[in-house]
C-alpha cells in the first residue's frame, strides 16, 4: 500500500474487537516514536502504553472515547524537553507530540489496526491517575484494536474542502 492508499483508506475508528492486539504490533507502533521528527530532534516526546485493564478504567474515567480499544497510547511532551522558539518563547511540544501521533496512526493502519486520535479526555485528572510528573504534559490518546462490528467510516470522513479553500 502506497503512502495516499494509506491515508485514504485511515479513518476514526469507534468500534473495537475484544481481540488482543499482539505485542510485535504494539512495539512497531511504538518505533514509529523514534522515526517521527521533531523540532531540532530534541525529541520531547512521552508515551505510555495502556493496556491493563485496571489502567484501561483510568482512561475510561478521563475520556467517553475509548469504545472499548484494548491499546491506549497516552502521548505527551516533556516541556523541559522541547525546542523554545525565540521570538515568542512558543514550545514545540504540541507540534512534536501530534507529529509522533500521527505517524503511530498510520502504522497502526498500516498492520490493519484501527485508531482514533482522542483529544477529548480530561488532561488534569489523567495526569492524577497515572501520577505524571508535572514537567510531562499530556497531549492525545491514540485508541487502537481490531476492527469491531460496526467498524466503519462516519459519514463526514470522506467530506473534505477543495484545495483552494485551504490555501491562504
Amino acid at each position: 500500500m502506497n503512502f495516499t492508499e494509506l491515508a485514504t483508506n485511515r479513518y476514526s475508528m469507534r468500534s473495537y474487537s475484544t481481540a488482543e492486539v499482539e505485542q510485535t504490533k504494539i512495539d512497531a507502533i511504538l518505533e514509529m516514536v523514534k522515526l517521527a521528527p521533531t523540532a531540532c530532534n530534541l525529541q520531547p516526546q512521552r508515551v505510555k502504553v495502556i493496556t491493563a485493564k485496571e489502567d484501561l478504567v483510568k482512561v475510561d474515567a478521563c475520556t467517553g472515547c475509548r469504545y472499548h480499544a484494548p491499546v491506549v497510547f497516552l502521548i505527551c511532551y516533556d516541556s523541559d524537553e522541547c525546542w523554545v522558539r525565540n521570538f515568542d518563547q512558543a514550545k514545540s511540544g504540541e507540534v512534536d507530540s501530534s507529529i509522533v501521533a500521527t505517524h503511530m496512526m498510520l502504522k497502526a493502519e498500516e498492520l490493519e489496526l484501527g485508531s482514533l486520535w482522542v483529544m477529548h479526555f480530561d488532561a488534569q485528572k489523567t495526569s492524577e491517575l497515572f501520577d505524571l510528573p508535572t514537567n510531562i504534559i499530556p497531549m492525545t490518546m491514540l485508541m487502537v484494536g481490531y476492527p469491531g462490528l460496526l467498524a466503519r467510516p462516519a459519514k463526514p470522513h470522506s467530506i473534505t474542502k477543495g484545495i483552494e479553500e485551504m490555501l491562504i
